[in-house]
């Protein structure tokens, strides 16, 4: 017997447990590589974002817009905001996206428009192709700013200790709230 004949008989048939094992693995291997969801031909972005660029109006040119607190310019104008590729906004570490626009003249309304990034499992909001903003619209009765509108709460029930127990008293095994 040579040394072919010797390793063709100790060698081991492929059954169908071993080709399901291999191909489960091989699904598995290529679920968790992922694939590359940016559109061709679209800006890429911080963190596997693409850039959406987003047209801001008002109804009284010049108006300074701000988006999170920075000025980016004068209404009329194109924004760009970096989101996720399915269309939502990114969290970038916020719970919002803020944007506002400032009036120019006496009797106009700073207006607000606050959008959702989904930031520890929070919904998240799309992306918006156009935003308009109406100066002469009085703002709400509410803070635009939801985080000022919700405080953290506040515990009213009895104190709370932690620690161990200490009893200072009679053992508590005498219980006479049972009397024959």
């Amino acid at each position: 017997m040579n040394l072919s004949e010797f390793i063709t008989d100790r060698k081991r048939q492929t059954t169908m447990k071993t080709t399901t094992i291999v191909a489960g693995g091989l699904a598995a291997i290529g679920l968790l590589a992922g694939c590359d969801t940016i559109p061709p031909g679209a800006e890429r972005g911080p963190d596997g974002t693409m850039a959406y660029l987003v047209q801001i109006e008002a109804s009284e040119p010049g108006v300074r817009i701000e988006a999170n607190r920075q000025t980016v310019g004068t209404a009329p104008l194109t924004l760009k905001i970096f989101g996720d590729p399915d269309g939502t906004f990114h969290d970038f570490g916020s719970y919002y996206y803020i944007i506002q626009a400032f009036p120019v003249r006496t009797n106009q309304f700073v207006q607000t428009a606050v959008f959702r990034t989904g930031h520890l499992f929070t919904p998240e909001d799309r992306v918006p192709r156009r935003i308009y903003f109406d100066m002469n619209q009085p703002p709400p009765a509410y803070p635009a700013d939801p985080s000022a509108y919700y405080g953290s709460p506040e515990y009213y029930g009895p104190p709370v200790y932690f620690g161990p127990r200490i009893y200072f008293g009679p053992p508590s095994y005498y219980h006479h709230w049972r009397r024959w």
